[in-house]
């Protein structure tokens, strides 16, 4: 299993459709190259922020390879292989695996509400199915369960390749539960922007990042402050964040960061049903407000 570092900002890209619904391979290259110039240090096609629940199979292979093309190497790719179906969950990992992809992220299976045994069944005949490390996804507001600590850390004894958690719980007690039950050994990354200078001073890794599509240089920046102990600069470059955090959550993720990079040119205001613009036009108002604020500090990749 090769050995790569998961700490750090790594994207949850966005997935970029033309105006008549098809992927938009080109404006995919522009974002993820934007991207690796900003600094991050990973990117993650495929996830919640990616649309993939309303991908088809061929498109969702199409995007994780097309990552790992453009990438070329320069950062990690962790792909989102999860499904609510642990047969296709390790079908696309396998896929994931086989285009060159560094590592998988695997959402907890959605709607059938397994039990933990489920969870530690569903999670480990995925991880031996494939060579490379597997993140577990834990977000019980999108998916009616929640991985239990217990689980997890029974997870990293019974799976070599099992080495990290996405935890978007909005729980830092529970991140703290997982960093002291795995003792340091298991990577821990934030699934929410506004929790990742908290759960970094608790000894997590970082970020899996929805705000980072828009401010990769910026939000890079700040959380190598935090690795680095420099928290002063990091809560300071935060507080810039804030409102642009909040505004990303005015409506269903990924509708305000897509609206938001649609302004700036990187993709169009493109949605797979049931997936839709802004339902609400004064949360557009707001949104614009916010980026309008990180252009005064810079923060704001332009096309």
């Amino acid at each position: 299993m090769r050995e790569i570092s998961f700490k750090g900002v790594h994207t949850a890209l966005i997935t970029p459709f033309t105006k008549k619904d098809n992927l938009d391979e080109e404006r995919l290259e522009e974002i993820i190259e934007a991207q690796i110039k900003s600094g991050v240090d990973g990117l993650v096609p495929c996830g919640t922020t990616g649309e993939s629940p309303t991908l088809s199979h061929d498109e969702h292979d199409r995007v994780i390879a097309l990552t790992v093309k453009f990438a070329n190497g320069r950062v990690p790719v962790i792909a989102g292989t999860g499904s609510n179906a642990t047969t296709e969950a390790i079908r696309l990992s396998r896929h994931a695996q086989q285009v060159g992809s560094d590592a998988v992220l695997l959402v907890n299976p959605y709607y059938n509400k397994p039990t933990q045994k489920g969870l530690f069944l569903h999670f480990k005949a995925i991880a031996d199915s494939v060579d490379i490390p597997c993140i577990l996804y834990n977000i019980k507001g999108r998916t009616g369960v929640n991985i239990e600590t217990e689980t997890v850390k029974a997870l990293t004894e019974a799976c070599r390749n099992i080495v990290g958690v996405k935890e978007a719980s909005g729980s830092l007690d529970q991140m703290r539960s997982v960093i002291e039950a795995t003792h340091g050994k298991f990577h821990v990354l934030s699934g929410d922007d506004n929790l990742s200078i908290p759960l970094i001073e608790l000894g997590g890794d970082g970020v899996i990042s929805v705000a980072s599509n828009m401010c990769p240089a910026y939000i890079s920046t700040m959380i190598h402050h935090a690795l680095a102990g420099r928290m002063e600069e990091a809560k300071s470059m935060e507080a810039n964040l804030s409102g642009f955090f909040k505004a990303c959550f005015l409506e269903t993720n990924p509708i305000p960061i897509k609206t938001a990079m649609a302004r700036y040119g990187w993709c169009e205001e493109s949605f797979r049903l049931p997936m839709c613009t802004l339902e609400n036009e004064d949360n557009r108002t707001k949104l614009y407000a916010e980026l309008d604020k990180l252009e005064t500090v810079g923060a704001i990749t332009r096309r």
